[in-house]
């Protein structure tokens, strides 16, 4: 794809999903799924095949696409954790060169307002302090709503007394709330709003929507858009769970205690909510050719992880770094349609993101950054890397081979991914695979070590942004929300 030169006058939109396996968009040939406005964005732009994740969490996954560094790199290996002071993030460079930074929807950092590049942040948060903090609990508290389904499936407290039929379902349960206090319209408003007040370029805006994590919520009207029992069931689903995926985690769900009939019903409701999401997305880009400036705002869509629906028999996250969990989308819709429709089968990384943006909109990515620059390398590595579980586990993938390690049980499990795609059959003990564990061992070695593990970098008082929407967290906030919430889950 040729280089196309840009300059900071572009405007830049990410668009952020959380937990989306990447066959559920219908550019990625999901036949049964609605996504006419995504799928739109892949027509426009580039399409990444085989797009991975630094890491299947959502905090240190955030934190490696705005850094451009790996999880043993910038440090935030969990769900409660800060950047340590200096890092360079894209948004950062950009508010520098004269930008217009906003974020809008989950950001999940912590503090909740963490200063990493952004003037300004409407934030909607699902776990930890987060939700106490935000601008979408506080609107619900004025309007004297309650997120239930999400306070039930996310905040323990109220898990460990959960309706029978929230574990029954698996949390596929429509929505309590008004479809516009649901997370994705309320993002979808703030991000139209933000669009609409932009009075040209030099601007960026990042929406995070919550969705489509569990709970598997889709607002009422969205609850019976798919018939679960005509929807195909994904590649890798299994009638019985592998007892090496029963031995790492039995599941945030019981794996074992998943059927068909769930899964299917969790499906129908988890692409209910990717079509909401796509409702939204359609309004903003709706609203950037209402303003003339759809073709020079260069669009990034992309998760911070992916969710198994089903592969070996699981739900969510947790396990091993399987395809179904590591793959993400990845469209990049460029300023004139540079390469629109084109794709590419090459190996590629989130932690690609910061550096592809900055040096299309001009801009020298810090030396930081590790990812490649996607516009000049559009065919990605010859190998990609993630990790998980505090950075024990490691995975390095090439075109038709993964291996998998576990530093603390020294387990390992190699995949020949041409043969056995949907990675069932361990071959690191067939010695025909001798050479390739050997290779593959050794270039994660070379990639990071294991014994020089850095620690949890966390601060709670780092710098937070200026604005009048953001709370003192010196004052008694929290405690005021908190049992506003635990008010209104007792009467429900």
């Amino acid at each position: 794809m040729p280089k196309h030169e840009l300059s900071r006058s572009q405007n830049l939109l990410i668009l952020h999903t959380d937990q989306q396996r990447i066959e559920c968009l219908g550019c990625y040939g999901n036949s049964d799924i609605r996504t006419p406005h995504i799928d739109s964005l892949a027509r426009d732009g580039v399409r990444f095949e085989n797009s991975f994740c630094p890491y299947p969490v959502c905090t240190p996954s955030r934190y490696s696409l705005i850094t451009g560094m790996y999880v043993h790199e910038h440090r935030g290996w969990t769900n409660h954790c800060t950047l340590p002071p200096g890092t360079p993030t894209f948004p950062s460079l950009l508010r520098e060169a004269g930008y217009a930074t906003k974020a809008v929807g989950k950001m999940h950092y912590t503090p909740t307002y963490f200063d990493v590049g952004f003037q300004e942040m409407e934030l909607a948060e699902q776990d930890g302090p987060g939700r106490w903090d935000d601008d979408y609990h506080r609107d619900l508290m004025e309007n004297g709503l309650v997120d239930y389904n999400d306070l039930e499936d996310q905040v323990m407290e109220f898990r460990s007394k959960g309706r029978q039929e929230y574990w029954d379902t698996f949390g596929a349960l429509a929505s309590n709330l008004p479809n516009e206090f649901h997370t994705t319209t309320w993002i979808g408003d703030r991000a139209v709003r933000t669009v609409e007040n932009w009075t040209g370029q030099g601007n960026l805006l990042m929406v995070g929507f919550v969705k489509p994590h569990h709970p598997f919520d889709p607002p009422a009207e969205l609850a019976d858009a798919y018939n679960p029992d005509r929807l195909t069931l994904l590649p890798g689903w299994l009638d019985a769970c592998l007892s090496r995926d029963l031995k790492l985690h039995h599941g945030y769900f019981p794996h074992e205690k998943l059927t068909e009939k769930a899964l299917r019903r969790v499906m129908a409701y988890y692409y209910a909510t990717i079509e909401h999401i796509d409702m939204q997305v359609g309004r903003v880009l709706d609203t950037l050719r209402a303003k003339g400036l759809y073709d020079d705002t260069l669009i990034v869509f992309t998760s911070d992880h992916g969710e198994y629906l089903g592969y070996h028999h699981m739900l969510l996250k947790g396990n091993h770094l399987y395809e179904a969990l590591a793959r993400v989308p990845l469209l990049i819709k460029y300023p004139g349609n540079v390469g629109a429709g084109t794709h590419s089968h090459g190996l590629v990384n989130n932690v690609d993101v910061a550096p592809t943006v900055l040096q299309a909109l001009g801009l020298n990515p810090a030396t930081s950054m590790r990812g490649l620059d996607l516009t000049v390398h559009p065919r990605g590595s010859d190998r990609v890397f993630s990790e998980t579980h505090g950075g024990a586990m490691a995975m390095v993938r090439t075109k038709d081979r993964k291996l998998l390690l576990n530093h603390k049980t020294a387990d390992r499990y190699l995949f020949d991914l041409a043969r056995d795609s949907q990675e069932i059959q361990d071959v690191s003990e067939n010695p025909a695979y001798r050479e390739d564990l050997d290779i593959l061992s050794h270039s994660i070695s070379a990639w990071r070590r294991f014994e020089e593990l850095s620690s949890v970098y966390l601060d709670e008082d780092a710098p937070i942004i200026d604005r009048p929407n953001v709370p003192d967290r010196d004052d008694d906030h929290r405690r005021r929300i908190q049992d506003y919430f635990r008010n209104k889950m007792a009467s429900a």
